[in-house]
């Protein structure tokens, strides 16, 4: 992934972001959960583009027999 494709996928979602916190009417809480599960899917998102986070099929569980 390109940085130019990153940087175009972070101003889109802000500006979405924006757009749905300034012209949809709602509750400050209800915003201030929107506001942060989209930071945390960002930054998760984020962390699987530049490799630190891997995928989560990874991880072997041993088999009882």
């Amino acid at each position: 992934m390109s940085l130019i494709s990153l940087v175009v996928t972070l101003i889109v979602v802000g500006v979405l972001l924006w757009l749905v916190n300034t012209y949809i009417p709602m509750d400050g809480k209800i915003k201030k959960i929107l506001n942060i599960v989209v930071v945390i899917c960002v930054v998760v998102w984020l962390l699987y583009a530049f490799g630190i986070l891997g995928h989560a099929g990874d991880i072997r569980v041993p088999q009882v027999r």
